[in-house]
């Protein structure tokens, strides 16, 4: 069983940063590739990024290429998502997902109905 909480999520002007955190709890975090996801109104749930356990890959939409960074430490069983030049578009939910992977460690999650476990997610509003 793994426990996700996010948190990092706020108001911020259009060109602005924000880092999003995800604290997990449970043993088999260290065996789950994790994602980061959004959630715009009136839109599905959509991927933005996502590394593997071993923290040696990483993937990322093509709206979030270049801007966003995701990373993750094992040790303090996090998972951060960097997120740079905000824009408008960029306003939703966001919320941190992990996907059993038990015999790739280099697997990326990239769709929210393979995930396993969900935070209650964080609320990010990009201001023009």
């Amino acid at each position: 069983q793994v426990q996700l909480v996010e948190s990092g999520g706020g108001l911020v002007q259009a060109g602005g940063s924000l880092r999003l955190s995800c604290a997990a709890s449970g043993r088999t975090f260290r065996s789950c590739g994790m994602g980061w996801f959004r959630q715009a109104p009136g839109k599905e749930r959509e991927f933005v990024a996502g590394i593997s356990w071993s923290g040696g890959r990483t993937a990322y939409a093509d709206s979030v290429q270049g801007r966003f960074t995701i990373s993750r430490d094992n040790a303090k069983t996090t998972v951060l998502l960097l997120m740079n030049n905000l824009n408008t578009e960029d306003t939703g939910v966001y919320y941190c997902g992990a996907e059993r992977s038990l015999t790739d460690r280099d697997y990326v999650p990239r769709t929210p109905g393979g995930m396993n476990y969900w935070g209650k997610g964080t609320l990010v509003t990009v201001s023009s």
